[in-house]
């Protein structure tokens, strides 16, 4: 048995076959997977196998997109058929709402090139007459997936990667993890049998890996203890039954007809497809616990928990209600076995926090769908240094410290339940709320704040009426205008021609410091440094010359500097930081790096009355002239006071109109919070929310880190050279030049539908061609429409370029128009005062 590799993959099931392979595939040939029982003995094992393209996130389809088209050529490679039947997926809908839903993800889908089509009810029945339709409002069907065998299809791809030279042992448990600051060293136990259950024996043996993959499934907690990192991958009950033969579709079936695709009744929370002439119907119910919080017992191999059928009666009764001809059908098997899910659903793929050369891929609840796309875009990270599509939202680091086992555990049996809900784009889930706040939370909700989270902070999204009658929900989601969009038209308007306040505590921020500290941001970041006192927003790229984080930087002193980045980012933004730095130290010096995240809580107060509010309350020799362009120029930084609060003032906004961030103490936020809305009311300051503050920052074409700034665009692409010092070196700089400009970020203006505005997911066309999508949406109160950003070929880049946007279904107008079409000039943001 080797004991040295290039690269250990720790897991034998699909996942982690998958990776394998791929690995291969791109050129590592010394890799090992290890697995501590028998390939696909974890969930892969009893999978139903389902292979579903509907992802309403991009880079998840372009996961499972991958997956669907590689397991069609393992056969051919291999000699193995995986068992994939290609009989496509209809996904009904009972409601307009839900048929919203499809039509958002079918613009979603063409922005990644995968086929789709819409069905009336008439067209479900006459294609597929045992289905019963008049209830339904329509379908979306995809002819290109269906379903796979998954034991097969893991021993197809365990196949290739022996075929390329990968080495796979069975029965070997990993015990240890040890990194020497060059390699892993990780410590392995023979696994035997024992009774009928897989015991360690006494013989161990340790192998040395440059790269450890852990790929370990329900067994994710116990990688975690021995990593020492938190992973919130945990299992969830899974229910599926297979019923006796169904006389009507052995019938059907025997008439020469094709198979059924897999049935999704959305709205029913289950899915059915055909198995030997009876049916499987698998449920996503409510009430599904967590299992396995604290690591998987010894004893538990491939085994199932006993089947609950009372909590998916409901689920049961809708399929017979769905699929009339199988209610005479007895049930023949049952499945209850563990899945992992995380708190969003997306699984963790990529750099472990903290570590180095440590990869994970966790948390799958769709490990079959994505086990190829998983293993392709994992092994590009790890051999080429960067994936071809932007993995950020799947990357491990979303979650920070601050999430527990009580958290991850909650969480992941709401996201099982909501794997049916309508996911609208405003949906905001109720499970863990308020566990992260800041000190005016309480002053916020009783203002009617109503609070979305971000990266487990609540950030108010909107604040709705404190009158309202019984018919307003605040908790309704919409497709289209939901409730809270007046109220977020309200706030725009207040802040392009009034006053408001945004609560930004949850930004994330960084304190750099120390000798080494100028020379490391100098070759860290791309645009110049600021001068003391002053601030400058800046780009950190990848090794590929794409963007990998953005700052905006206040230098303090000589050699200290106050970073500020996106709140969804922290432990993403700290451990990539943390890693430069501790790269760069022989180099540049001594550099200290201070998280102070939860120090500081963050105010924008903005608007052309702005400056007339802080006048009030600053305390300062000559209050009239303090807060002036001589005195305080547009982006500087000052220490202020305001009242009793010091405050670290950084004379910028995000909204586009003059402003100010106001950076303080977060134990005096409630007075600070007290004293501005004192001070405000007599200028009709309003409280403002992420949502209209997302409008107003597209009004200015400001780009925004995971939506229009990402690992698949340069800033070149993202049209931001104003922010490039091409005079200088810094990291990734020859990449972004040689990438070139493949694609451009511009800013449109939509005539869209009366009653819906883009969520930013949507496909560009010019004609009949695709030629982009949108990253970012919503609704301009400067021009009364609806805007967006995003990116298009560079020969469609020009202001004045009309094209059509794929809104819920349907093609609508729009115009490519100048940056920043809200004041090009700036003048609202320099006006004195």
């Amino acid at each position: 048995m080797k004991t040295h590799v290039k690269a250990l993959v720790v897991g034998g099931g699909a996942v982690g076959a998958g990776i394998a392979y791929h690995l291969a595939k791109y050129g590592w040939k010394d890799v090992m997977l290890l697995e501590r029982d028998e390939l696909t003995s974890g969930s892969t094992w009893h999978a139903a196998g389902l292979l579903p393209l509907f992802n309403m996130g991009y880079a998840t389809t372009h996961l499972h997109d991958y997956s669907v088209e590689f397991y069609k050529s393992l056969e051919a490679e291999t000699g193995l058929n995986a068992g994939f039947s290609v009989v496509g997926n209809l996904r009904m809908a009972q409601t307009k709402d839900r048929m919203d839903e499809y039509m958002l993800y079918g613009s979603t889908a063409e922005t990644v090139g995968i086929e789709y089509h819409r069905l009336t009810p008439a067209q479900i029945k006459e294609r597929w007459p045992l289905i019963r339709t008049d209830d339904l409002e329509g379908a979306i069907y995809h002819p290109t997936d269906g379903y796979i065998n998954p034991a097969d299809v893991t021993m197809a791809m365990a196949k290739g990667a022996r075929q390329r030279g990968v080495t796979i042992e069975r029965k070997w448990q990993v015990d240890g993890y040890e990194w020497t600051g060059s390699e892993w060293k990780v410590t392995c136990t023979k696994m035997v049998e024992k009774g009928g259950n897989l015991v360690p024996s006494d013989e161990q043996i340790i192998i040395t890996a440059e790269h450890v993959v852990t790929a370990t499934g329900n067994h994710a907690q116990r990688t975690a203890k021995l990593l020492g990192i938190k992973i919130p991958a945990i299992p969830v009950e899974h229910q599926f039954i297979v019923t006796d033969v169904d006389p009507a579709l052995q019938k059907w079936r025997a008439d020469g007809n094709p198979e059924h695709p897999v049935i999704r009744d959305a709205d029913a929370q289950s899915y059915v497809r055909e198995e030997r002439g009876g049916w499987i119907l698998g449920v996503y119910e409510k009430n599904a616990p967590a299992r396995f919080e604290y690591g998987v017992p010894d004893s538990f191999r491939a085994d199932l928990f006993p089947l609950d059928l009372e909590r998916i009666e409901d689920q049961y009764m809708a399929m017979i209600h769905r699929m009339p001809s199988c209610e005479q059908s007895g049930l023949k098997d049952d499945f209850n076995g563990p899945i992992c899910y995380t708190p969003d659903g997306n699984p963790l793929v990529g750099p472990a926090p903290g570590l180095r050369n440590m990869w994970l891929a966790e948390g799958f609840s769709f490990g079959i769908t994505a086990a190829g796309g998983v293993g392709n875009y994992l092994a590009q990270m790890m051999v080429e240094g960067e994936a071809e599509i932007d993995m950020a939202s799947l990357d491990p680091k979303r979650y920070g410290s601050w999430m527990t086992t009580e958290y991850a555990a909650r969480k992941n049996e709401e996201c099982y339940d909501h794997v049916y809900i309508l996911h609208h784009p405003d949906e905001e889930r109720p499970a863990c709320s308020a566990l992260r706040t800041s000190p005016a939370y309480d002053r916020q909700k009783a203002a009617g704040a109503q609070f979305g989270r971000v990266n487990g902070w609540d950030r108010p999204n909107y604040f709705g009426p404190l009158d309202a009658d019984e018919n307003f929900d605040h908790d309704s989601r919409s497709f289209r205008r939901g409730a809270w969009w007046e109220y977020a038209v309200a706030e725009a308007k207040a802040i392009r021609n009034g006053v408001g306040l945004v609560d930004a505590t949850a930004f994330t921020k960084h304190v750099v410091k120390g000798p080494g500290a100028t020379q490391f941001l100098d070759w860290f970041t791309c645009n110049k440094l600021p001068k003391i006192g002053r601030i400058n927003l800046t780009y950190a790229l990848t090794d590929h010359g794409t963007t990998r984080t953005e700052y905006t930087i206040v230098r303090n002193g000589e050699d200290s500097y106050y970073l500020v980045s996106a709140g969804a980012w922290t432990a993403y933004d700290a451990d990539y930081l943390r890693k430069a730095a501790e790269d760069k130290a022989g180099e540049f010096g001594y550099i200290e790096i201070q998280d102070v995240t939860t120090q500081w809580g963050v105010f924008a107060i903005a608007g052309p009355k702005s400056r007339d509010v802080l006048k009030k309350i600053i305390k300062d020799a000559d209050p009239e002239t303090a807060l002036s362009n001589k005195r305080f120029p547009w982006l500087s930084a000052r220490q202020i006071e305001l009242g009793m609060c010091p405050v670290n003032a950084i004379r910028v906004a995000y909204t586009g109109e003059l402003g100010w961030e106001l950076h303080h103490p977060i134990e005096m936020q409630n007075y600070l919070y007290d004293l501005i809305m004192e001070a405000g009311a007599e200028h009709d300051l309003k409280l403002v929310g992420a949502r209209a503050q997302n409008w107003l920052r597209q009004e200015k074409s400001y780009r925004a880190f995971g939506t229009e700034l990402g690992r698949d665009a340069t800033p070149q692409e993202a049209d931001l050279p104003r922010f490039i010092d091409q005079s200088k070196d810094f990291h990734g700089k020859d990449a972004m030049i040689e990438t070139g400009v493949r694609f451009k970020c511009v800013t449109l203006l939509i005539d869209g539908p009366a009653d819906a505005d883009p969520w930013g997911r949507e496909a560009l066309y010019d004609g009949d061609t695709k030629v982009g999508r949108l990253t970012s949406g919503g609704y301009s109160v400067a021009f009364e429409k609806s805007i967006g950003m995003g990116y298009v070929t560079p020969d469609m880049a020009t202001v004045g370029q009309k094209l059509k946007v794929n809104i819920l279904g349907d093609r609508y107008d729009c115009e490519i128009v100048e940056d920043s079409p809200y004041d090009p000039t700036n003048a609202t943001i320099r006006v004195d005062g």
